[in-house]
C-alpha cells in the first residue's frame, strides 16, 4: 500500500511573507525559510537568485541586475516577481514533476485586494498546483499558536510581520474584528536609518540596520550603555565612515514606530464585542511574528493594555505552521479559507 501513496503528490502550504517566505510540505513540516528576495537580471529577463542568495546581493549588483522585495508593507507591490518567487519557491518544495499535482494554501495578509488573491492563486497554478486555498494570515497564525479557532471563544493574535501589524479577534473560524498597520520590521529598520542619517551624518544600507535592530533593539530602559560600532558612508565627505550607536539611540528610534503598533492593538479592542471582550481577559492576547522577539515589547504591550500577553515559542514560523495545519486537516479546515473570489 505504502507504493501506491508514494506517488501521490504532497500538498504544500506557503506563508508568503514581506520579509521571509515559509514553505511547508504535508507529513514533512517546514521544508524552506527563505527571505523573499528575488534578484532579475534585466539584460536577460532570467532570475539569477532567489531567497538568501538574493538578499546577500541586496545594495551590491551591478546595474543591469536588480534586487527585488515582491512584496512592500504586506501588499504585492509587483506582481510579476511575486509569481516568479512563489513559483520558484513551490517547485523547490515539490522537486518531483511526475507526483500528482498538490493541493496548495497560501497564508495572505487581512488586507489583501481580491486582485491580489487572484495574482497569488495564479502564481501557485502556474507552479503546479492542484487547488489553490487562501487563508488571512492572521487565522493562520491563531492556528499556528495552538488556539482553537473553531470554538465560540475570543481569541486575539497580534502578528507583527516584516512589512505589517495583523491585530485579529477571531471566534468561529472566522476573524470578528481586523486591523493591518503598515509597521512590521522594515518600518523599524527605516527608522534606524532615518535616525543615524540625522544624529550621525551617516548612510546606513538596509541590512546593516537590520543587523542593529536585532543586536541592540529594545523597548526596556536599562543596558543603556551597550555599543555597537556602525559603518556607513559619511553623508557630508561621502567617503566611508564608522561611528558607535548606543542602545538607548536604538530604543530612540524605535520609539515611535513601537507606539504605532500598541495603538493599533487599543483600537481593534475598542471595536471587539462586548461578548467576546471578557474571553480576552481570560485568554489574553497572543503575541507572534518576527517583531514580537523584539525585546521587551510583550511586556510593554501587556502594560499598555493591562492583558496578559503570550508569546509564542515559534514566532517567525506561527503562519507556517498553522496553514501547515490546515494542509494536514484539510477536510475539517475547510471553513477558515476565504471565499472562492468569482473572476
Amino acid at each position: 500500500m505504502g507504493f501506491a501513496w508514494g506517488f501521490l503528490g504532497r500538498d504544500i502550504a506557503v506563508d508568503l511573507g514581506t520579509a521571509n517566505t515559509l514553505v511547508y510540505v504535508r507529513k514533512k513540516g517546514i521544508v524552506l525559510d527563505e527571505p523573499s528576495v528575488v534578484a532579475i537580471n534585466l539584460h536577460t529577463d532570467r532570475i539569477v537568485a532567489v531567497g538568501t542568495a538574493a538578499k546577500g546581493m541586496i545594495g551590491r549588483t551591478p546595474p543591469h541586475i536588480v534586487t527585488l522585495r515582491p512584496l512592500k508593507d504586506g501588499v504585492i507591490a509587483d506582481l510579476d516577481a511575486a509569481e516568479r518567487m512563489l513559483r520558484h519557491f513551490i517547485q523547490l518544495a515539490h522537486k518531483n514533476r511526475y507526483l500528482a499535482k498538490p493541493r496548495v494554501v497560501v497564508a495572505v495578509p487581512s488586507g489583501t485586494t481580491s486582485v491580489e488573491q487572484r495574482a497569488v492563486k495564479e502564481a501557485a497554478y502556474e507552479a503546479g498546483a492542484r487547488r489553490v486555498h487562501i487563508i488571512e494570515e492572521p487565522m493562520a497564525a491563531a492556528i499556528g499558536a495552538g488556539l482553537n479557532v473553531g470554538d465560540a471563544t475570543g481569541n486575539m493574535v497580534v502578528d507583527i510581520g516584516g512589512g505589517t501589524t495583523e491585530v485579529a479577534i477571531v471566534s468561529l473560524g472566522g476573524v470578528v474584528v481586523a486591523k493591518s498597520v503598515r509597521v512590521g520590521g522594515d518600518e523599524l529598520d527605516e527608522a534606524i536609518v532615518n535616525y543615524v542619517k540625522k544624529e550621525h551624518s551617516l548612510l546606513l544600507g538596509e541590512r546593516t540596520a537590520e543587523q542593529i535592530k536585532i543586536t541592540l533593539g529594545t523597548v526596556r530602559p536599562g543596558d543603556d550603555h551597550k555599543m555597537l560600532p556602525i559603518r556607513g558612508r559619511d553623508l557630508v565627505t561621502g567617503l566611508p565612515k564608522t561611528a558607535t550607536i548606543s542602545r538607548e539611540e536604538v530604543r530612540d528610534a524605535i520609539e515611535d514606530q513601537v507606539q504605532t503598533i500598541i495603538d493599533a492593538v487599543q483600537s481593534t479592542l475598542d471595536q471587539c464585542p462586548a461578548e467576546l471582550a471578557g474571553d480576552l481577559l481570560d485568554n489574553g492576547i497572543v503575541l507572534t511574528g518576527g517583531g514580537a522577539l523584539l525585546d521587551g515589547l510583550a511586556e510593554r504591550l501587556g502594560q499598555a493594555i493591562g492583558m496578559p500577553i503570550h508569546l509564542v515559542d515559534q514566532p517567525l514560523q506561527s503562519v507556517a505552521l498553522g496553514a501547515g495545519r490546515c494542509v494536514e486537516r484539510f477536510e475539517d479546515m475547510q471553513d477558515v479559507f476565504l471565499p472562492e473570489t468569482r473572476r
